[in-house]
């Protein structure tokens, strides 16, 4: 191990919103900035990452100590977050994956999604692949303890765990389809499918425990829909120019979606009215990852710019942007930003964990003081 220093770093404490009467009023006359610094680094080398080593997914667990990684290399692996972080230091630590990977799991095919089932201990993972098999694994021994193979082999770029009943489970496909299952009826077949017409990107369900699953398309669309009796869906989201690759909820009543137009957009879930549009970073063919840490409203988001971009939900334009630029190593020309995800943990100092195009992992961490 050795540290690094990094340089590029944008702030912007206060930018302007894209409408002065979009600013949620609200919050209080006293306005936060946000302190980011880059914690952490974990390549494939000390030289730096490997283009082969892609990362399409980075899920942090709900005890904010452990996070996952997959990709094209066929691999899970899985992070200690607090040791990893346990280095007090101004500059950031550089560590190999091979010594920093607290353990990892050789998969049949590439990966593009990754998910902690609730109520497990953190002890199993279901993931999605390029095949269009969804498996999940008991971390304990390291082995698959389920599958399902029900996407006709198209690959599946999405994957869920109900919180409503975490037995339950959702992925979406080239197929079309986003198909809903449950272990405990008929061996884990499907026990409700949505036939949307064009490949599902995004799934995800309400996180607070409420009935409801997000969807995302390539028909430039989002859905919303009551797990209880899917049929219609209770909100319909259109506004994107292009596909909508992330869903993420905000709260029960907000939506946060992704698109390949290179913007994000909220929702209101109840009045199906776009609530803001967030713009700044580059989005056209890729998916980029979108994260929400829902304690404080900071979206995250990739950039085929090759940076990371972070904005406030109350403004449009980005309040911080880091280059994902590799310290000493070989730069990829098409690099760029694929995978991020926050710590749901802490009030005033948060964690977020960013992956690149070229397998370097990047771990952040955020302190909030007033301004005066």
């Amino acid at each position: 191990m050795k540290n690094v220093s990094f340089q590029s770093e944008q702030t912007h404490p206060n930018p302007p919103p894209l409408d002065p009467d979009q600013e949620d009023r609200s919050t209080s006359a006293t306005k936060f900035e946000w302190d980011f610094s880059v914690s952490a680094v974990v390549s494939s080398s000390v030289a730096g990452g490997n283009i082969s080593d892609t990362l399409g997914v980075v899920e942090v667990n709900s005890s904010g100590n452990l996070f996952a990684t997959g990709g094209i290399a066929r691999k899970i692996r899985v992070y200690s977050l607090n040791s990893l972080l346990s280095s007090s230091s101004l500059e950031a630590t550089l560590f190999d994956h091979a010594t920093a990977c607290h353990y990892c799991i050789c998969t049949p095919a590439k990966l593009s999604s990754l998910k902690w089932k609730p109520g497990s201990g953190s002890q199993v993972m279901g993931s999605a692949d390029y095949d269009g098999v969804v498996t999940e694994y008991d971390l304990e021994t390291k082995m698959p303890v389920y599958e399902r193979d029900e996407h006709s082999g198209r690959r599946v770029w999405s994957m869920d765990y109900s919180h409503w009943d975490p037995v339950v489970g959702a992925s979406g496909a080239d197929d079309g389809t986003m198909q809903m299952w449950d272990p405990r009826h008929d061996g884990g077949k499907c026990v409700a499918k949505v036939v949307l017409g064009s490949p599902v990107c995004c799934v995800e369900f309400n996180p607070f425990g409420g009935a409801l699953v997000a969807v995302g398309c390539a028909d430039r669309k989002a859905y919303v829909y009551d797990v209880r009796k899917i049929v219609d869906p209770v909100a319909v989201f259109d506004g994107h120019q292009r596909t909508v690759s992330y869903t993420r909820f905000l709260d029960d009543h907000t939506v946060v979606t992704s698109g390949t137009d290179g913007c994000l957009k909220m929702w209101d879930i109840e009045k199906q009215h776009m609530i803001r549009t967030y713009k700044g970073h580059t989005n056209q063919r890729r998916f980029v990852g979108l994260s929400i840490w829902r304690n404080q409203g900071l979206i995250g988001c990739g950039s085929e710019s090759n940076q990371l971009f972070v904005y406030d939900k109350r403004w449009g334009e980005p309040i911080w942007v880091h280059g994902f630029e590799p310290e000493g190593g070989r730069r990829y020309e098409d690099g760029f930003v694929s995978s991020i995800c926050w710590s749901q943990e802490g009030e005033d100092e948060c964690t977020l964990v960013g992956g690149g195009s070229d397998g370097v992992v990047k771990i952040f961490s955020g302190k909030r003081k007033p301004l005066t």
